[in-house]
C-alpha cells in the first residue's frame, strides 16, 4: 500500500461477514469493526468517517455495492482529518461540490490534461460526459490559464475568463503534493442564462464607465493643467510652477515678466488651463504690433457695412472673441502711447463699443499681461502710462531666464529633440555628454527659444544618430565658429556693458545672415520691434 494513501483494506459481504482483508485491514480491530453491524450502519450512512489506531488517524471511505461493502483507510493531512471527523455530511458536501449546477470544476493532472470537468461544464461546451479528460485543457476550455497555474504554481483567484461570449468570475488552484505540483482544480461561478446575462451587462456597464472616468482623467492630465509645457525641475522651475498653481484660479491680473525666449506664453496658457475659465476662449494679442490705425476694429470690432472693405457681417473684436475667457496681451512694453490709452478705457470699464456701433457691449474676460521690458523704467521715461502699469500688474510673475536654470538644459534638449523627430518622422537621435556639456556653458540670451534652434540644428546635422558637438557646430557659418571678443565693463554700468553686448550681437548677426532682419530676430529671440529699437540706437536702417 501507498505510505501516504490507501493503508487498508476490507470486503464484508451480505451477511457481514469479512470475505477480503490487505495490509492495515488485516488488523483484528479493523476486522471486529467491520463486523459489527452497527459500526457498518454509521459508516454507511456517512460514506467518510475517521478511525484511530494506534494514535494513529485514518480516513475510513464505506463504499456499499451489491453483496456486501468495501471500507478502505487512508492517511490524510490534518486539515482533511478534520474536516470528515467533524462533519458527518463531509461526503455529501463533496458530492455537492462535485455536481454543482452553480460552482463548476475543473481538474488537470501535472501535465496540464483534463481529468474530470463537472457536468454543467461539459454541457456549458457541448461536450459527452467524459469526452474531454485525457486532452490538452487548453483545447478544451476557450481562454482558460489552468496549463499556466499547473506550470507557474501561483494561483488565479477572483479573475475574469471569457467563454462562448460570456464572461465568468474563476479561479484557478495549483494542487500540491509534498510540496510537488500534481494538478490544479478550476471553479467556474455559473448561473442559469438569465442571471448569467445580466452579469454579463453589469460588467460590461462596469468597463465603460472606468473607460469613461479613465479618458476624462487622461483629458484632465493632458490639458496639464498646462503645467507639462513648463519643462525643468530646477528650483527656479519649481518656484515658477508652484505660483502658477496659487495665481491661476484668481481673477487677479496677471503680468508675466521675463527675457525673449524663456516660455513667457507657455506660463499664459498655464494660467488659463488652471483657471476656472479654462473651458472659454484664450485670445491673445501682440501688443507692439498693433498700428494705432487698425487697434479699434481688432480690439472692439465693428458693425457691417461700417467702412469700404469691412465684412458684411461685422466683426467682433478680440476683448469679445475672449467673453468668459482669458485675453493675454503679449509684448504690451511695446505699445504705443495712443494704443495704451485705449487699452486702458476697456480695462477699466470692461466695456467695448463696435466701431460704428450705437451701444457699448460688457465683456467678461481675464486679462494676462507679458513683456521683456523694464516697465518701471519705462513708466519712468515717460513711454509707459503708470494708470496701465498698475491696472495690469497687480501680480506679477517672473519666468527666469535659461542661465539662472542650466540644470534644466538636458530635459529641455530631450523635450525639443523629441518634438522634432516627431513632426519630421525620423527617430530620435541619441546626444553625448559632451554636447550637453558644451550647451550648458552657453549664455543663452535668446533663452529657451534660442536653444530650441540649436537642437533643431543639431538634428540636422546628426551623423550616426548621435548628436555631437560637431554637429551643433555645423550650420551656423564661419563668424559663429569664434567666441564673441569678451567686454570688460570699464567702469560702466551693468546696462551699459548689456547694451553694448547687445550691440556687438545683432551686428554680427545682421552680417552672417545678409540683413535679414526676420532671421535675425528669430537667432536671437527677441521681437523684431525689439530689434527694430536697437537699429535705431545703432544708426542701422531699419
Amino acid at each position: 500500500m501507498d505510505g501516504h494513501g490507501l493503508q487498508g483494506i476490507v470486503v464484508t459481504d451480505a451477511e457481514g461477514r469479512v470475505a477480503f482483508s490487505a495490509a492495515l485491514g488485516r488488523d483484528p480491530r479493523v476486522r471486529s469493526l467491520a463486523s459489527d453491524a452497527a459500526w457498518m450502519t454509521d459508516a454507511r450512512r456517512q460514506r467518510l468517517s475517521t478511525l484511530t489506531l494506534d494514535r494513529q488517524t485514518y480516513v475510513v471511505v464505506t463504499v456499499p455495492f451489491e453483496g456486501g461493502d468495501a471500507v478502505l483507510l487512508h492517511r490524510a493531512p490534518a486539515p482533511v482529518l478534520d474536516f470528515v471527523g467533524s462533519v458527518d455530511i463531509a461526503f455529501d458536501i463533496i458530492s455537492h461540490m462535485i455536481t454543482d449546477p452553480f460552482d463548476a470544476m475543473t481538474v488537470i493532472d501535472a501535465d496540464a490534461r483534463l481529468v474530470y470537468i463537472s457536468a454543467i461544464h461539459e454541457k456549458f461546451f457541448g461536450l459527452k460526459p467524459g469526452e474531454g479528460n485525457g486532452q490538452p485543457v487548453e483545447r478544451v476550455i476557450e481562454n482558460t490559464r489552468l496549463n499556466q497555474v499547473v506550470k507557474h504554481g501561483k494561483p488565479e483567484v477572483g479573475e475574469l475568463q471569457k467563454m462562448r461570449g460570456f464572461e465568468r468570475i474563476v479561479s484557478r488552484v495549483p494542487i500540491r503534493r509534498d510540496g510537488r505540483i500534481v494538478g490544479a482544480v478550476g471553479r467556474v461561478m455559473f448561473k442559469g442564462p438569465q442571471q448569467v446575462e445580466a452579469m454579463s451587462q453589469r460588467i460590461k456597464a462596469l468597463e465603460s464607465e472606468v473607460e469613461f472616468y479613465r479618458s476624462k482623467a487622461a483629458a484632465l492630465q493632458k490639458r496639464a493643467y498646462g503645467l507639462d509645457a513648463l519643462i525643468g525641475e530646477s528650483a527656479a522651475m519649481r518656484r515658477l510652477r508652484g505660483e502658477i498653481v496659487k495665481v491661476a484660479p484668481l481673477e487677479i491680473p496677471v503680468l508675466i515678466q521675463g527675457e525673449s525666449g524663456t516660455g513667457k506664453e507657455l506660463v499664459a496658457q498655464s494660467l488659463h488651463r488652471l483657471s476656472p475659465r479654462r473651458e472659454e476662449p484664450l485670445v491673445m494679442i501682440n501688443a507692439a504690433v498693433l498700428p494705432a490705425t487698425l487697434v479699434e476694429s481688432e480690439l472692439f470690432g465693428y458693425e457691417p457695412g461700417t467702412f469700404t472693405g469691412a465684412d458684411r457681417k461685422g466683426r467682433k473684436g478680440k476683448f469679445e472673441q475672449a467673453a468668459g475667457g482669458t485675453i493675454f496681451l503679449d509684448e504690451i512694453g511695446e505699445t504705443p502711447l495712443d494704443v495704451q490709452a485705449k487699452l486702458l478705457r476697456v480695462l477699466q470699464d470692461r466695456m467695448v463699443e463696435r466701431i460704428g456701433g450705437e451701444r457699448a457691449r460688457e465683456v467678461d474676460f481675464r486679462l494676462v499681461s507679458a513683456t521683456n521690458r523694464d516697465l518701471e523704467a519705462l513708466v519712468a521715461e515717460n513711454t509707459f502710462r503708470l494708470d496701465l502699469y498698475y491696472r495690469i500688474s497687480p501680480i506679477v510673475i517672473v519666468v527666469p531666464p535659461l542661465r539662472e536654470r542650466r540644470d534644466d538644459i538636458g530635459m529641455l534638449v530631450a523635450h525639443f529633440l523629441r518634438d522634432v523627430a516627431e513632426r519630421h518622422g525620423r527617430p530620435e537621435p541619441e546626444v553625448a555628454d559632451a554636447a550637453i556639456a558644451y550647451w550648458m556653458e552657453q549664455s543663452w540670451p535668446g533663452n529657451a527659444r534660442q536653444l530650441r534652434h540649436e537642437v533643431e540644428r543639431a538634428f540636422v546635422f546628426a551623423e550616426n544618430g548621435r548628436i555631437t558637438v560637431d554637429a551643433v557646430s555645423c550650420g551656423r557659418g564661419a563668424a559663429r565658429e569664434a567666441p564673441l571678443p569678451s567686454l570688460p565693463l570699464g567702469g560702466h554700468t551693468l546696462r551699459h556693458a548689456t547694451a553694448r553686448t547687445e550691440a556687438e550681437l545683432v551686428r554680427e548677426a545682421m552680417v552672417r545672415l545678409k540683413g535679414n532682419k526676420k532671421r535675425v530676430a528669430e537667432e536671437l529671440g527677441i521681437s523684431r520691434s525689439y530689434l527694430y529699437k536697437l537699429l535705431a540706437e545703432l544708426g542701422e536702417e531699419a
